[in-house]
């Protein structure tokens, strides 16, 4: 007989996925890459532009951490930035339309993709300047991740709900396993942080604290 599924079950299953899911896979430490996701003078520099993200500047010491925590156990450790990339030629085409550019931006914004300076990359750590919000949209993350033998991406950085959220969906897509630090990816609006969590932990990655990611990285 055909099991049949009433609206309050499949709702209870929806609702448990999204609180308390957790990916099938296990962290290994020598799988795996770490992705600053544009941490960079636009959004973490106070008062700087309308597109500071206060929560990302108050998360810099935490990100801090996973970062030297990554390089003394020999993870790979790789910035993006969204920066003037190809004359904006590369950039998609409804990205003007978009409600959450700022009418009177500076054109100077964005441009650099000057990473903040109390995570500054080392002189050997890549730096990948991408023109939208995925990290592997036009870039070469993925042949990079690869050429390294990396199969697990660790994501942290702003915005959650923009460029970090993208990364772990397209990196999901093609085939890594993806963590995202539910407490060193920062929003625009607080409200949208869970919300964004919940769907990532359902369906793109597993979700871990700073504290669950550093304990999983200190095991051989």
């Amino acid at each position: 007989m055909t099991k049949t599924f009433s609206e309050q079950e499949v709702l209870t299953f929806a609702r448990l996925a999204y609180q308390e899911g957790n990916a099938a896979f296990g962290v290994e430490r020598d799988h795996c890459a770490l992705l600053v996701i544009d941490m960079q003078e636009e959004f973490v520099k106070p008062h700087f532009t309308p597109f500071w993200v206060p929560e990302a500047t108050r998360q810099v010491p935490r990100i801090k951490r996973l970062i030297e925590m990554c390089r003394t156990v020999s993870i790979p450790v790789i910035y993006t930035a969204f920066a003037r990339t190809h004359h904006y030629l590369d950039r998609p085409l409804a990205g003007p339309l978009m409600p959450n550019r700022y009418a009177e931006e500076d054109a100077a914004w964005f441009r650099d993709g000057v990473i903040w300076h109390e995570l500054a990359p080392l002189e050997d750590e890549i730096v990948l300047s991408k023109p939208s919000y995925g990290a592997f949209y036009d870039t070469p993350l993925e042949t990079i991740l690869k050429n390294l033998h990396k199969d697990t991406v660790i994501i942290c950085g702003t915005l959650t709900n923009f460029c970090c959220g993208t990364t772990a969906r397209q990196a999901y897509e093609r085939g890594f396993k993806v963590i995202i630090g539910s407490d060193i990816t920062a929003t625009d609006d607080p409200a949208m942080q869970e919300p964004e969590l919940q769907v990532l932990r359902k369906g793109f990655a597993k979700v871990l604290s700073l504290d669950e990611i550093l304990a999983q990285l200190s095991q051989p």
